[in-house]
């Protein structure tokens, strides 16, 4: 997640603060495991599943979601406070999955693990920067081509506004570091947008949390699927959740490890924060994502090439020359922001997306309760009920692809038979880690004409013509 610009050196240390009162009550892992050792990471042939879910459901009434027309002070948030919240009831997940179970909306999925055998001491504390001298990093650092890692300093905590970062804001363009952070910046191959005009890539960051199942039976109740962007840590605490999360078909990406912000960090932590995260959600899972969504939205072209030599596409959120796409919900629980603002946020980027002529996606959380109820009772039903209706989908399948090409066991080799007829774009995920070794530093960044944002790299069709360029 990211803060403006202008707020980034009031809001970061501000915003770790906020994710306290949830992580500091997992430091307990919640379930006991037997020491096993942790299921091989070797990729699974692709097949068509031919076994059904077996699942246990409480709940499985559907049912339709009345419009809310209540103004961003009305009724529809008059329960949800701003500020530290002292505790947080856990929320009982609507259905869940028997170890074996195989996933019928992937297709060559493996059977789901028994996250019973997953044993806590194989992985790093939570909540902190992985150690990097360890014998599994030394093999994950031996896999990679550290020799062309673009020679980018880290940055410094507190982001444009530290005046020790005075050479990386100078460097953030697109000519140089292409550092998000400060600008905006993006690459060809960085995904901030959904091709097809009123489609939104429905997304969750810092999962899974207390409040999760409560988003997650809401999503089932409305047969509406999403994105989630997975701490580690809390993929380790909460697995159960996590794996309900991914059979119900939701598509799972990386989100680090201990949520650092990634530039400030040695190449080597980069590392240790991804492949940790990579690691824990096939161990819970049975899949890797090869997708990953850098915490704050602090990515440069050094981040970038790691991410790719891990297989993982970077996925931010829709940023035009008048806004970025941030709700700020992750904001209330530190009493940064009122909810009054985060509603009127969301009122203005809904209604702002019928001038793009792409979709778009939004930066939203299941961090916390405020967070999620904010979402259920207000941002959902409401762009349920707007009018043109908007198509929200998780950003895989906004993107023109199946599912299976989220994950590197289940991804093939050419997306040609996973793009969806008459879809307005297509971005080609990558199926695992690269084996060039080529620069991110030498992609086209984004640009502007006319006042428009234009993101090059894209392979576009426009009413079955190949080859148009998007403009959003």
């Amino acid at each position: 997640m990211h803060a403006p610009t202008a707020l980034l050196a009031l809001s970061l240390p501000l915003a770790i603060l906020a994710h306290g009162p949830v992580f500091a009550q997992d430091h307990e892992v919640v379930h006991r495991r037997a020491a096993a050792p942790v299921a091989s990471s070797s990729r699974v042939t692709v097949v068509r599943a031919a076994a059904a879910v077996t699942a246990t459901t409480t709940s499985a009434t559907k049912k339709a979601v009345s419009a809310v027309t209540a103004l961003p002070t009305g009724a529809a948030a008059s329960g949800i406070k701003s500020g530290v919240v002292s505790s947080f009831a856990t929320s009982s997940l609507g259905t869940t999955f028997a170890a074996g179970a195989t996933p019928t909306a992937i297709k060559g999925a493996p059977p789901l693990p028994d996250f019973n055998l997953i044993n806590p001491k194989d992985y790093p504390a939570l909540d902190l920067l992985p150690p990097i001298d360890s014998a599994q990093m030394k093999k994950w650092i031996s896999e990679i081509d550290m020799t062309n890692v673009p020679k980018i300093a880290p940055t410094q905590p507190g982001g444009c506004a530290n005046a020790t970062n005075a050479a990386a804001l100078r460097d953030a363009g697109a000519d140089k570091n292409c550092w998000w952070t400060c600008g905006h910046c993006t690459r060809a191959e960085d995904i901030t947008f959904c091709p097809a005009k009123g489609t939104w890539g429905l997304s969750y960051d810092d999962g899974p949390s207390p409040s999760t199942p409560k988003l997650l039976n809401f999503l089932d109740s409305q047969d509406l699927l999403a994105t989630f962007f997975v701490v580690g840590s809390r993929a380790i605490s909460r697995p159960q959740m996590l794996q309900t999360t991914y059979m119900q078909g939701h598509q799972i990406s990386v989100h680090t490890w201990a949520h650092s912000m990634l530039t400030t960090l040695s190449n080597e932590g980069i590392i240790a924060e991804l492949a940790w995260s990579k690691a824990i959600i096939k161990a819970v899972t049975g899949v890797t994502p090869n997708t990953m969504r850098p915490p704050y939205g602090d990515i440069d072209d050094r981040v970038r090439y790691i991410s790719k030599q891990l297989g993982l596409t970077p996925i931010v959120w829709t940023s035009t020359a008048a806004s970025t796409y941030d709700t700020q919900d992750w904001l209330i629980v530190g009493g940064q922001v009122p909810v009054a603002t985060v509603l009127q946020n969301f009122e203005t980027i809904i209604n702002g997306s019928t001038k793009l002529d792409t979709g778009f996606i939004v930066l939203e959380h299941d961090l916390n309760e405020q967070c999620v109820d904010l979402s259920v009772n207000y941002v959902l039903p409401q762009a349920l009920n707007f009018k043109p209706a908007l198509t929200l989908e998780p950003i895989i399948t906004c993107l023109g692809q199946d599912l299976s090409q989220a994950y590197i066991e289940t991804h093939v080799a050419s997306a040609a038979d996973n793009t969806t007829a008459g879809s307005s774009g297509v971005k080609t995920i990558s199926g695992g880690a690269s084996s060039t070794g080529a620069s991110a530093a030498g992609s086209t960044g984004s640009s502007k004409s006319a006042g428009v944002m234009v993101q090059a790299g894209w392979t576009a069709v426009l009413l079955g013509f190949a080859g148009a360029v998007l403009v959003r």
